[in-house]
């Protein structure tokens, strides 16, 4: 599954702020209960299961069949019968225990003070723990049979063929899987180790309380995660301020609860990499996809190296902004405010199409299964899980999580959560369940295709000079967002990590402190490094999924020179990039790129990426001197 998502920033015009309620029929200064959101805006989960008693059938029937793997244990190496029946058996376990899990957690997720989906999705985290634990033996054991003879199997049972990459990829991790009994063991340990997360998730998105803010005019607004991202774009500097320090205030009252959360995650990563015999978590983190450390280090140095274009870039927003001191409130602002131009949630489906038309008739078709079967929950609701992600559930279709808000970030949004959705169904519809699942580092570059593409098709069918500047505005913001941004975040990651391998403690000071470095780094000295930004680590769900963040500045580069690819190449290029998507999981995520056409492993496609930025940029203040 694809989970969790990415936000990017954009409104073409004076910005006009409509807010999810307004967009859904709601007052403007509150945030409605999801029974106010009208149902053809929210996605249909009946699709997984018609009722929550069916759910509970299928957990309750999932749950007495766990016991049948006991009878492949201990005989794996007897036959190739055996060993296909059980990796069978195995398959069908881990598609029911996902679907189970994605159905409590999606409906949790629709409004996380729910207190009963919280119960089931608890439940359904013990299931998955136990299903692993039930299954825990059988790599293993496969791992334990001698190479001849599962060689023999292989070419004696023809079923076994579509575990071939399972195969090769498991041997070449052999010296990292442990003895059948520390396998169950750590699979134990599963639910104990979200502990840190599930508590970070309920803190940041159940319990936390932000603050009224007002704006220039006195008017009172509700602040929230999702109306953050709106009023820190906005036009009116006291809005920005006063949604900046309430924002980051609140998190700064829980500042130490969060060091705890995010040291507890540093710990587990540390524990279970060093359970495996891995030299440290990020090697760990890596091998597990087959990517070289190189690929990682490469990233944050060719970024590090290409710092100068950001410094630019912030200095020429300062300018353009007509600041005295440009901070960190003032970085998401558009520079160009005196253009209208909104898309109703409607509006940005049909541009999606359009953008997308170069992917060819098959990949349409798929997107519009997306946007026309309830696979997308559209609006914000009280509670409801802030951001936006795309989860794939075998068997059923994948769904959608927005925060629509009228907006063309929205409107990106919507086209890069659609480009991991097409993944998902492609996958799902052309691999068996064993290599189904493709890794974050190719997913990545499913989603930011589809981003680049719409904003190829925006730059192409605009003549308006200040709709123009805008959009490469955007353009930058993106890559700002997305490759520098993100890169930093990869950074912190490792360094907060080699920090705790060494040996040192983790507490909020040190923290603060080494959010504040980065950020003086990365965006020069023509910005104020406001103080309330130090606690911003504190916000961030991906440094619960770590070594995340570094795949969407691969991702970014590599999307950016498979669109231009496809663009030019036409036919060939789009044909070999359904076949990336229709591939899955079935090989290393660089291989697979690759195929399609561009090689990760060289820091090229980076080099690429911010040398258009510098270009962009270069266009930028041409026109911002003509307007």
């Amino acid at each position: 599954m694809s989970i969790m998502p990415k936000l990017l920033s954009a409104v073409l015009g004076t910005l006009i702020f409509a807010t999810p309620a307004e967009a859904a029929g709601q007052e403007h200064n509150k945030v409605p209960p999801r029974s106010e959101i009208r149902d053809e805006y929210k996605w249909n989960l009946r699709d997984m299961y018609a009722s929550d008693d069916e759910w509970q059938n299928d957990f309750v029937s999932l749950k007495a069949s766990l016991p049948e793997m006991n009878q492949y244990k201990n005989k794996l190496g007897q036959s190739s019968e055996i060993l296909l029946s059980c990796l069978k058996t195995r398959d069908r376990i881990n598609v029911a225990s996902e679907k189970i899990f994605a159905y409590a957690r999606m409906h949790r997720d629709e409004n996380n003070a729910d207190t009963k989906y919280q119960a089931m999705t608890g439940k359904a985290e013990s299931l998955l723990s136990e299903a692993g634990e039930s299954t825990a033996f059988v790599e293993p054991e496969i791992l334990a049979i001698p190479d001849a003879k599962l060689a023999e199997f292989r070419k004696s049972e023809a079923g076994l063929a579509e575990y071939s990459f399972f195969f090769e990829n498991l041997q070449r991790q052999k010296k990292h899987v442990l003895s059948p009994r520390e396998e169950e063991l750590l699979a134990r340990m599963n639910e104990v180790a979200d502990a840190s997360e599930n508590t970070f998730n309920m803190l940041a998105h159940a319990d936390l309380r932000f603050p009224e803010i007002a704006d220039s005019a006195g008017k009172s607004l509700q602040l929230s995660e999702a109306r953050y991202r709106l009023f820190i774009m906005s036009p009116d500097r006291k809005l920005r301020q006063q949604a900046f320090a309430g924002l980051f205030g609140a998190y700064n009252q829980y500042r130490n609860t969060f060091a705890s959360t995010l040291a507890g995650n540093v710990k587990k990563n540390i524990f279970f990499a060093n359970s495996r015999k891995y030299e440290s978590a990020i090697d760990a983190a890596l091998e597990t996809n087959n990517v070289p450390l190189t690929v990682y280090n490469n990233v944050i140095s060719t970024v590090e190296n290409h710092l100068q274009p950001l410094h630019r870039y912030v200095a020429l927003k300062k300018k353009a902004l007509k600041l005295d001191e440009i901070h960190m409130y003032d970085l998401y602002t558009p520079i160009v405010p005196d253009i209208q131009l909104t898309y109703s949630y409607e509006e940005g489906r049909d541009l999606v199409r359009k953008a997308l038309k170069p992917l060819g008739d098959d990949y349409l078709t798929a997107l519009e299964q997306g946007l026309s079967n309830s696979w997308i929950d559209v609006y914000e609701n009280q509670g409801k899980q802030t951001g936006a992600y795309s989860w794939g559930v075998f068997g059923v279709h994948p769904f959608i999580l927005l925060n629509y808000n009228n907006r063309y970030d929205d409107v990106s949004t919507l086209a890069h959560e659609l480009g991991h959705a097409i993944h998902s169904f492609y996958s799902h519809k052309h691999q068996p369940y064993i290599n189904s699942s493709y890794t974050i580092f190719s997913a990545e570059v499913a989603s930011t295709t589809n981003e680049t593409l719409l904003m190829d098709y925006m730059l192409k069918t605009t003549q308006d000079k200040k709709v123009r500047l805008y959009l490469i505005n955007q353009y930058l913001e993106q890559v700002r967002a997305t490759v520098y941004r993100q890169t930093m975040f990869a950074e912190f990651e490792k360094l907060l990590h080699e920090k705790v391998e060494s040996g040192e403690t983790i507490t909020a000071d040190l923290l603060d402190q080494m959010w504040h470095e980065l950020n003086v780094k990365y965006y020069g000295n023509d910005i104020v490094v406001d103080s309330e930004i130090n606690v911003e680590w504190a916000r961030i769900p991906h440094f619960y999924s770590s070594f995340y963040v570094y795949q969407y500045a691969t991702g970014f580069s590599a999307a950016n020179a498979l669109a231009d690819q496809i663009l030019k190449e036409g036919q060939p290029a789009q044909q070999r990039y359904i076949a990336f998507l229709k591939s899955g999981g079935s090989d290393y995520s660089i291989n697979l790129l690759k195929n399609a056409g561009v090689d990760m492993s060289s820091p090229q496609a980076i080099e690429v990426t911010l040398a258009k930025f510098s270009k962009l940029l270069d266009e930028l203040a041409i026109l911002l001197e003509e307007s």
